[in-house]
C-alpha cells in the first residue's frame, strides 16, 4: 500500500484542508503515516503569513526530501502559491500545488504518476509548475472560483472538528499577503455546511470549530445567503454536537444583534478571538484596518455585558513601520486596560508585494524584539490571572488527550472558554472516562503553567 505523510503549518484553515487531503488519499488507497516515518509521498501544507512561516515551510520541504530521496515531495498551500517559482529554483520538490488544487490531491498525484511511469523520484528533476485555478486580477488579487461542495470522507477519531465555511479576504491590510494567495471572499452554501456538520456528528465529533480565512466576511460575496450569525444558529440544533466554536473575528462584526443572537444559542462557546493588531489609531490607519481603538473597546464591552465570563483573546503586531515609542505605549496601555485572557504577539514581518513593505521607518529587529518582550510579560500575567479565577469553581471540559507528568497520567480537555484542565487518572474511581467525554468537576489548582487541575469529578456524559 502506498504511504503518504503530511505536515501542516499555519492556520486552522490549513489544518482543515490537510484533513481533507488525508481523507482523499485514504479513499484513493493510501495509508496515512507519521511525517517521521518513511513514506512514498510527503505533502507539506505551507504558510506564508510571516517570514518565519516561509522559512519553516522551506525547512520542512528539505526535511521531507532528506527522509526519502525517492519519495514524491509535494509543496502545497500559501507559500507554495506565493513563491512557487522561487521554490522550484531552490529546493528539490516534485509538485507545487496552489490552494485550490488541494481538493484534487489524489487526482493530481495520479496524473503525475501516469506521467512519470513509476512511484519513485530521484529528487533531481525539476518540479511541476504551480497548479492553481486562481487567476490574478487587475489589482493583483487572486480571483478564485466559488467555494463549492467539499466532500467529507470518514476520518480518524477526534473530539473537535474544523469546519471551513469561507475562504478568501477582501480587506487588504497593508501588511498582509494573504488576499493575494487566497483570493477574494467566497462563502460556502449553508446547506453544504449543514451536510458536513451532520457527517461530523455521525462520526462522533462533539465540538465544531467554524473556520475561514476572514470568517467575519461570510455572506458578503455576491450570491451568498445569510451571515455568520445565521450559520452558527443553523447548527445549534444538530444532534450530537455539544459545542460550537468560532475562529478569529473582526471587531466590526461585534454588534448588539450579533452578540445577543449568540447568547440565545445553547451550544455556542463564549471564546472570542477578536483581532486587534494595534491599540494606536495612527498605526491602525497605516495598517489599513477599518476600525478605531474606541470601536474595538466598545465591542469588548458589549461582549462582556452579555457574556461576563467570556474568554477574549487577540492578536497584536509590534514594530509596524513607523511605530513610534509613543504609539507602542498607546497600544501597550490599551492591551493592559482591556485585560485579555491571552494575546498572540507578532513582531512585524515584511512581506514583499504589500504596501507596508515599502513604507519608510522600518523598525529594527532589536526594537521589535524589545516591544514583543514587554507585551509577552504582560501576557503571561494575564493568562495566570484568568486561570486563577477558575480555581474553586465547577467547570466542564471535553476530554481530548492523555498526558503524563511525573509518572502519573492525566486526561486533558478544554472548557467552553478554551481553558485547559487535566483530570488525574487516579481520581476516576468508578467513572468510565475516556477521550471525547464531557466531564464536570471542581478545579483545585494548577497542574502546571497553563493547565488547571480538576480534583473532584461531579458528572460524566
Amino acid at each position: 500500500m502506498k504511504r503518504a505523510a503530511f505536515h501542516t503549518l499555519g492556520c486552522k484553515v490549513n489544518s482543515y484542508e490537510t484533513e481533507n487531503m488525508q481523507k482523499a488519499l485514504m479513499a484513493a488507497g493510501y495509508e496515512i503515516c507519521s511525517f517521521e516515518e518513511k513514506a512514498d509521498v510527503y505533502i507539506i501544507n505551507t504558510c506564508t503569513v510571516t517570514n518565519v512561516a516561509d522559512r519553516k515551510s522551506r525547512q520542512m520541504i528539505r526535511r521531507a526530501r532528506s527522509m526519502n530521496e525517492k519519495a514524491i515531495v509535494v509543496a502545497a498551500g500559501c507559500y507554495a502559491q506565493a513563491s512557487g517559482e522561487k521554490l522550484k529554483e531552490e529546493i528539490p520538490v516534485d509538485l507545487i500545488l496552489g490552494n485550490r488544487e488541494k481538493q484534487q490531491i489524489a487526482a493530481v498525484l495520479e496524473r503525475y504518476l501516469e506521467k512519470t511511469g513509476e512511484f519513485s523520484r530521484s529528487g533531481a528533476q525539476p518540479a511541476e509548475g504551480v497548479l492553481d485555478s486562481c487567476q490574478t486580477g487587475a489589482r493583483g488579487a487572486a480571483l478564485a472560483p466559488a467555494l463549492g461542495h467539499i466532500p467529507a470522507v470518514p476520518g480518524r477519531e477526534h473530539t473537535r472538528a474544523f469546519l471551513k465555511i469561507q475562504d478568501g479576504c477582501n480587506q487588504f491590510c497593508s501588511y498582509c499577503i494573504i488576499p493575494f494567495v487566497r483570493g477574494r471572499v467566497r462563502s460556502r452554501g449553508r446547506s453544504d455546511i449543514r451536510r458536513e456538520a451532520e457527517q461530523f456528528a455521525a462520526q462522533g465529533f462533539r465540538e465544531l470549530v467554524l473556520t475561514g480565512i476572514h470568517l467575519s466576511s461570510y455572506g458578503s460575496d455576491p450570491g451568498a445567503s445569510g451571515d455568520l450569525g445565521q450559520v452558527i444558529a443553523s447548527l445549534d440544533d444538530l444532534p450530537g454536537i455539544e459545542r460550537i466554536r468560532v475562529g478569529s473575528l473582526e471587531p466590526l462584526i461585534i454588534t448588539e444583534e450579533f452578540v445577543r443572537g449568540l447568547q440565545a444559542l445553547r451550544h455556542f462557546c463564549p471564546h472570542f478571538h477578536l483581532s486587534l493588531q494595534s491599540g494606536s489609531d495612527a498605526v491602525l490607519k497605516r495598517m489599513n484596518r477599518h476600525y478605531s481603538a474606541e470601536t474595538y473597546r466598545r465591542g469588548v464591552d458589549m461582549i462582556r455585558r452579555v457574556f461576563p465570563e467570556a474568554a477574549i483573546t487577540t492578536d497584536v503586531i509590534v514594530g509596524f513601520p513607523g511605530e513610534t515609542e509613543q504609539e507602542f505605549s498607546e497600544s501597550e496601555a490599551f492591551i493592559r486596560e482591556l485585560n485579555f485572557y491571552e494575546t498572540h504577539i507578532f513582531p512585524y514581518s515584511r512581506r514583499e508585494g504589500t504596501r507596508a513593505a515599502a513604507m519608510p521607518d522600518q523598525r529594527t529587529r532589536a526594537e521589535k524584539a524589545e516591544r514583543a518582550s514587554r507585551l509577552s510579560e504582560l501576557n503571561r500575567q494575564r493568562i495566570r490571572e484568568f486561570l486563577e479565577r477558575r480555581i474553586g469553581r465547577s467547570e466542564e471540559i471535553l476530554t481530548e488527550e492523555w498526558v503524563e507528568r511525573g509518572g502519573a497520567r492525566y486526561l486533558v480537555g478544554n472548557t467552553r472558554e478554551y481553558v485547559k484542565i487535566a483530570i488525574p487518572e487516579q481520581r476516576f474511581g468508578e467513572s468510565r472516562i475516556r477521550e471525547n467525554c464531557l466531564v464536570s468537576g471542581r478545579v483545585g489548582g494548577f497542574l502546571e503553567d497553563g493547565i488547571l487541575l480538576m480534583e473532584d469529578i461531579a458528572a460524566v456524559r
